[in-house]
């Protein structure tokens, strides 16, 4: 009886915990915004997280722009990850994966957008040390900017990001021809999971460097318009549009 009674409660507290982490890596987001928002945590928080807090997109050493870019990764990315998560949960309801499997999945995702994350770190220094960047993160060149837009515009009409979306719009097509058994081979699905989604969405991610790398609104609207992109009725109507619209951005960009 106990047993059962543990079985009913115990499939709800792997989402339970998955959704705390979320909620702290965006709280640590909003901490690590510059100023005012960055006032708290130097208030509160240790020196080195306060010094972390208080730096500027234009000022940061590669560690920290990684550590930056690894909770905007996390933070934005895992959202879109949820329908594969949810996939992947109603097999191990099935009996057919195992709970650690599921950390498995989300830890090879995530490793992926991690190591993303470093070679973001290391262009948001690059740009910085060129004087390219505000404090913010927002680029100060027209042809940066526009060479941004023209990019994520024209990546939506190719045929590698139809392929990517292609795959992360039927999580369960994809389960079914990649499937492996154990946590290790979960930890495997999310590391070819992770590497579709990464070519779904890089190109939009680096358009953080126009809305802003430390820009909160930024960030969230992009992490809307990425998860609703993986959505198989929803996503094909948008991603066209939403191409054509930051090609015509590039373009007006220039000509203003």
């Amino acid at each position: 009886m106990g047993g059962s009674a543990r079985s009913r409660l115990m499939p709800g507290v792997h989402w339970l915990v998955f959704y705390l982490l979320l909620l702290a890596a965006w709280a640590a987001i909003y901490l690590m915004q510059t100023p005012p928002l960055a006032e708290p945590a130097t208030v509160f928080a240790a020196a080195w997280w306060a010094g972390l807090c208080s730096a500027g997109a234009n000022t940061m050493d590669l560690p920290t722009a990684a550590v930056m870019w690894a909770l905007m990764a996390a933070g934005m990315m895992t959202p879109t990850f949820l329908p594969a998560l949810a996939t992947y949960d109603d097999l191990m309801r099935a009996g057919a994966a195992q709970s650690s499997g599921f950390w498995a999945l989300l830890a090879g995702y995530l490793s992926v957008w991690l190591a993303f994350a470093l070679l973001a770190a290391q262009l948001q220094v690059t740009l910085a040390a060129a004087g390219l960047l505000t404090a913010q993160g927002e680029s100060v060149s027209r042809w940066l900017t526009a060479g941004l837009l023209a990019l994520a515009g024209g990546y939506q009409f190719s045929a590698i990001k139809a392929a990517c979306l292609s795959r992360c719009r039927r999580p369960l097509a994809f389960f079914m021809q990649y499937w492996r058994e154990g946590p290790w081979g979960a930890a495997v699905m999310g590391l070819r999971l992770g590497g579709l989604c990464l070519g779904c969405c890089w190109a939009l991610m680096l358009l953080a460097f126009i809305g802003g790398a430390m820009n909160l609104f930024w960030m969230g609207l992009g992490m809307v318009l990425m998860t609703l992109e993986k959505l198989p009725d929803v996503g094909r109507l948008l991603s066209w549009p939403l191409g054509g619209l930051l090609l015509l951005a590039a373009a007006w960009v220039l000509v203003m």
